[in-house]
């Protein structure tokens, strides 16, 4: 029978946060499975110890950001008011049921006047990161790296064009060496100093936020956006490191300085590596090789040609040097250029009568020139690992780890969009971003451990003990 409902009444009830709190609410899980007290020990530093009015205690004060990146909120004014109203989130955050919240702008300003120009963001991020190797939740064997961009807050419209002098590989240095001795193992004579060089070209750059790149791509948008080169680890696709670029810096620049920054800051001795085919390059093969670690690299398939004859359809001879081309022809070493390629040429008078020319080359002086980079077996290890029935199992697993590691991101952390201008702040958003994935998976894995019931019934004493103290 349909009745009417009593009026509202407030009365007073006796309860506890505790109560309040589900059992299995993801909140407790990360409380049990994670130790935020180091935060305080991080930032100590950055606190007068003797002047000014107290401040919000920094564990609670990144908790509270955390909570944003954690559960998908973007704003950090509706954060507070979810905080506000949200038991859960204020039993994280050893708040009280009548405990004024912060405002909003705390989180702001103090990001603006006491973080900014620090690396507190990625001091906690590395620390997460020690606390899931101290949990045995990352293995260190194989390590995915991919990247994925972030829609930059800026008009593509609003831009103008910038000339700006060329890039220079990452890799310089080590390719200037290896060019150096593969010029003396053929009699050359060393290569003269190069000059700066004055080529330029015009970059579109944007008035809103000059830091980010103007992207384009094949397969997707164009426009500014920033990139997040991510790695994951293969046993429970814990992040282990997050670097953020411009939209227009390509992937293989910053791989080689971001592994070796894992191997030294975290003691990891990985195995093998799998990355997608943009980072098929000849230094990154060959200075992952150099570094006892097997590349799994999918395969990219080399520029077009408009010749009928391709590259592959000559032999390379590696005894003597020189390739023969499909009429039996030997083409010879010439020299190697400052870039890295090992030229390779046809006899003129030769190649002058032959039925196959006009499929070969279009050349005026009837040559035919091949080049073959100075780390080109390094390349062809690559391609043999990859298809061996162990890299076959490892590169397949990419899309287990980091391709859902992106997914999960954008889905439920916020990481369609840069929430800031300007790439400082972008990287700190990309290191919370990482922290509230890496403790998630951390909470859920623990809870899954039959240590957890017990580890949580002793944070609970403990809690208790200290309220009544």
């Amino acid at each position: 029978m349909l009745k009417t409902p009593a009026p509202q009444q407030y009365q007073l009830e006796m309860v506890t946060l505790e109560e309040l709190v589900p059992k299995d609410h993801l909140v407790r899980k990360v409380d049990a499975a994670i130790d935020f007290e180091f935060i305080r020990a991080e930032v100590e530093h950055l606190y007068c110890k003797d002047n000014g009015r107290p401040p919000i205690d920094p564990v609670r004060l990144f908790k509270i950001m955390l909570l944003g990146y954690l559960f998908g909120v973007p704003s950090e004014r509706r954060l507070m008011q979810e905080i506000h109203v949200n038991v859960a989130y204020r039993w994280f955050l050893r708040m009280g049921l009548t405990e004024k919240v912060p405002d909003a702008s705390t989180l702001s300003q103090n990001r603006i006047r006491r973080f900014n120009g620090t690396d507190i963001f990625q001091r906690i991020f590395d620390r997460i990161v020690e606390q899931a190797i101290e949990q045995h939740l990352i293995g260190g064997y194989t390590l995915y790296t991919d990247s994925t961009h972030l829609k930059a807050s800026a008009n593509k419209r609003k831009a103008i064009n910038q000339t700006v002098g060329a890039s220079t590989s990452a890799y310089i240095a080590e390719l200037d060496k290896a060019v150096e001795q593969d010029r003396i193992a053929h009699d050359k004579k060393p290569l003269k100093a190069a000059k700066p060089s004055s080529k330029t070209h015009s970059q579109k750059v944007s008035t809103t936020d000059p830091e980010s790149g103007f992207m384009t791509r094949e397969g997707k948008p164009q426009g500014f956006f920033y990139l997040d080169h991510r790695t994951v680890d293969g046993r429970y696709g814990i992040i282990t490191d997050t670097f953020v670029t411009p939209g227009n810096v390509h992937d293989s620049q910053p791989y080689i300085a971001r592994l070796d920054r894992q191997l030294a800051r975290f003691q990891l001795t990985p195995i093998a590596v799998g990355l997608d085919a943009g980072y098929f390059t000849a230094p990154v093969c060959h200075l992952i090789q150099e570094r006892q670690i097997a590349p799994i690299i999918a395969y990219r398939r080399p520029n077009a040609s408009k010749n009928t004859l391709k590259k592959k359809h000559f032999t390379y001879d590696a005894e003597t040097d020189t390739y023969y081309c499909p009429q039996g022809e030997v083409l010879r070493y010439s020299t190697t250029d400052r870039h890295g390629y090992k030229l390779y040429q046809s006899t003129p008078s030769i190649c002058q009568h032959c039925p196959q020319r006009t499929a070969c080359t279009k050349s005026k002086q009837f040559k035919k020139t091949l080049t073959r980079h100075v780390w080109e077996e390094d390349k062809e290890a690559c391609r043999e690992l990859r298809l061996s029935g162990a890299g076959q199992k490892i590169y397949k697993r990419r899309k287990e780890t980091v391709e859902r590691s992106f997914a999960d991101a954008k889905q439920h952390h916020g990481h369609r969009y840069a929430r800031f201008r300007g790439l400082a702040k972008v990287q700190m958003q990309c290191l919370l971003a990482a922290v509230a994935q890496n403790i998630k998976k951390m909470a859920l894995v623990a809870f899954l451990s039959p240590f957890y019931q017990g580890k949580c019934v002793l944070i609970s004493l403990n809690r208790q003990i200290s309220q009544l103290a």
